[in-house]
């Protein structure tokens, strides 16, 4: 599997991780005003670094393409600068939110780099070279 995405399911496990951490403390608390948050964490940090690895680990050659790392750096670092920012917003500090936006669109461009990747050249591995002849 290519390293990256075996990067990407690393760092959706810890989002499943904080996104399950945020529930609790939410029930615990019986205060869902983090909820927000909570699903972002879930959606865009679990289920969506989960995928963008698996399309990674059936397409070996776009993972080594220097767009995917810089995708990658891009996505995460958006994701991970929106999670806090975000709930700290929604738990009182309205402050915060030109930080989420900009988060946002830092995730956004993350996206859309990915949508470049997909739509980009279509090299794949020849049956060849992925499975040895007997």
């Amino acid at each position: 599997m290519p390293r990256l995405a075996q990067l990407y399911f690393k760092t959706a496990i810890i989002f499943l991780i904080i996104g399950i951490a945020m529930g609790l403390h939410m029930a615990i608390g019986q205060d869902h005003s983090a909820i927000g948050a909570h699903a972002h964490a879930n959606l865009l940090g679990w289920v969506t670094m989960a995928i963008f690895g698996g399309y990674h680990a059936l397409n070996p050659a776009k993972a080594q393409k220097r767009l995917a790392m810089i995708q990658y750096c891009v996505y995460t670092g958006g994701v991970v600068l929106l999670i806090p920012s975000l709930y700290l917003m929604l738990t009182g500090s309205p402050q915060l939110e030109p930080l989420v936006a900009i988060a946002s669109v830092i995730t956004f461009i993350g996206v859309l780099l990915f949508a470049a990747i997909i739509f980009g050249s279509s090299e794949t591995v020849s049956r060849s070279t992925a499975v040895p002849s007997r």
